[in-house]
């Protein structure tokens, strides 16, 4: 006699409530999330690889520019001497920029952009601007100290541009391609305007990635993205086609040979440089093509030496370090509610990626030899400073993410009368901002 059973199949679980395994590496891979998930990890990636960038750079720039110096008939250190002068100098505006409120970031962006655009006017007066390898965008300032004015139209560009959309942003108006574009796009025009006076095309591209970043950010559609980027791309055609320099450089792009009349020599010699560099370099200070081979070794081409003296590792180094900055960058500007900062951090960010993309590339051989410096690495005040003061921005906005402030309250001095926002403050009241930070801070990483 048959009969009839019914098989019970096992119901699988959800992941969610299966227990968790508990492997050494799973352990090590939850306790890696958790940290990586904090509040503050944001905060010490951009402190931590813009202090190593910078230190390393400053290492770098000593070691490579003491030939140069000799050359010169100066003292084998001058170089050196002037950015650490100028990271000095850096380092206080960064101090100041992380300390300031917002508020007081977006009051300042008209007037540095007012002050941008006079200086790069400035440049182009006879008796005021100097060329210097081709492109008038300097100016002196006595005996051996110049400025760029062009450097500090990038945090012109990024301060006033954030403030503009956020402004808009609230008035909700940035539905609408006209004031999406207007007057953003023809502010962004005039300063190109003014730098491609001088003929420094490196220093263009960089603002006309700001730009699309911004546009970007803002939530620009497609089409009105695309025909932005459709305009600068036949007014960069047109610029290098009726250059021969610009000509030569493009034809650089993965050369293996100096070629006709060693137009390609800086090019080749900087693919020399990481070529012998090996795994772990030929040692600090141990560079051949800094003697007289490789031109701007301790500039814009700072970074072959690099991979000659430190090798690949070296190298990926650095290239890791920009990594994690921009990873930061990128997570503020993402877990804000502010606009402003939203704007202003993407901006930033766009800006020192795009141009240690572009320096690195052209090292590489991947891209045409633009002239630019590696972002806090190169030799070079006029980028050094605003850049810092950049960082600094990135500094503040990244204290001001959800559980970060109340984090960094709890990182008090334990003993005797603590500091609070208002003052000192007692052991009663201490006790209890350390248990709401607690608070904040567990459901800041939930």
């Amino acid at each position: 006699m048959a009969t009839n059973r019914t098989v019970q199949r096992p119901s699988k679980r959800p992941a969610s409530a299966r227990p968790p395994r508990d492997t050494p590496f799973h352990r090590l891979y939850r306790r890696g999330r958790r940290a990586w998930d904090r509040p503050l990890t944001a905060y010490y990636l951009i402190v931590g690889s813009s202090l190593l960038i910078t230190v390393l750079g400053l290492v770098m720039v000593y070691s490579a520019s003491q030939i140069t110096a000799l050359q010169m008939s100066l003292p084998g250190s001058y170089f050196f001497r002037k950015q650490f002068l100028a990271a000095s100098i850096g380092a206080v505006l960064l101090l100041v920029a992380s300390r300031m409120p917002v508020k007081l970031h977006r009051a300042l962006a008209y007037p540095i952009l007012a002050g941008a655009v006079f200086l790069m006017a400035l440049v182009q007066l006879p008796g005021i601007g100097e060329t210097i390898n081709g492109n008038r965008n300097w100016i002196s300032l006595g005996g051996s100290f110049q400025i760029q004015p062009s450097e500090f139209g990038k945090l012109a560009l990024v301060l006033w541009s954030a403030d503009l959309l956020a402004r808009k942003q609230d008035k909700r108006l940035l539905t609408q391609w006209k004031h999406m574009l207007v007057p953003l796009v023809p502010v962004a025009f005039l300063l190109l305007g003014l730098i491609m006076l001088g003929g420094d095309m490196g220093t263009a591209i960089i603002l006309t990635a700001i730009l699309f970043g911004l546009l970007w950010l803002a939530g620009a559609p497609t089409r009105l993205f695309g025909g932005v980027l459709a305009v600068a791309v036949t007014l960069g055609f047109i610029l290098i086609k009726t250059s021969p320099n610009r000509m030569a450089r493009l034809a650089c792009i993965g050369a293996s040979d100096p070629g006709p009349n060693d137009s390609c020599w800086q090019a080749v010699h900087g693919i020399y440089a990481l070529a012998s560099g090996g795994l772990f370099g030929s040692g600090l200070g141990a560079s051949v093509e800094k003697w007289g081979q490789l031109p701007e070794a301790h500039t814009d081409f700072i970074f072959a030496v690099t991979g000659e003296e430190l090798g690949l590792a070296g190298t990926l180094s650095v290239l890791a370090l920009f990594a994690a900055l921009g990873y930061a960058g990128i997570r503020v500007a993402g877990c804000t509610e502010d606009p402003f900062v939203r704007y202003a951090a993407g901006g930033v960010t766009t800006w020192i990626i795009s141009q240690a993309v572009i320096n690195i590339g052209a090292v590489l051989g991947l891209l045409p030899i633009a002239g630019v410096p590696l972002p806090l690495f190169s030799y070079g005040g006029s980028a050094l400073l605003p850049t810092m003061f950049a960082i600094g921005l990135l500094i503040a906005f990244a204290r001001e993410e959800p559980g970060a402030r109340a984090a960094l309250a709890m990182r008090q001095p334990r003993f005797g009368r603590k500091r609070g926002a208002g003052g000192l403050v007692g052991p009663r009241r201490w006790n209890t901002m350390r248990r709401r930070a607690s608070a904040a801070r567990s459901s800041g990483e939930r």
